[in-house]
């Protein structure tokens, strides 16, 4: 069987490879930095910032709506936060969900298949 090289991807960028993907200067990153609690990148053993996927993933949020959007820091604060609130409600929703469903299926093979 031939060898397959599988692509190598990348887990931590520095500050200057993500301040050129969002185009903007990387004192403008550490300045969100201290803005957005919830955006604390990794540091090396030399103290430099290293980000992961989800770490960009926030700085973009942060970008689209300071950026793009025209909030200010404090509307992408609250934007943000309503968001993560969001995402923590559907979350817990969908495990009572699955609870519920489990039961359900519990129920179903007490009562046996044949029923269902």
């Amino acid at each position: 069987m031939p060898y397959k090289e599988r692509p190598v991807s990348k887990l931590y960028w520095t500050i200057g490879e993500v301040a050129d993907e969002l185009t903007v200067n990387t004192s403008l990153i550490r300045y969100w930095e201290k803005e957005f609690p919830g955006l604390r990148p990794k540091r090396s053993g030399k103290g430099d910032r290293l980000y992961t996927n989800k770490d960009i993933l926030v700085l973009r949020r942060i970008h689209h709506l300071v950026k793009e959007k025209g909030f200010t820091i404090q509307g992408a604060k609250e934007a943000l936060k309503a968001k993560e609130t969001v995402r923590s409600r559907a979350d817990e929703l969908k495990e009572r969900l699955t609870k519920v469903r489990d039961e359900l299926l519990a129920l179903r093979e007490l009562m046996g298949d044949d029923q269902a």
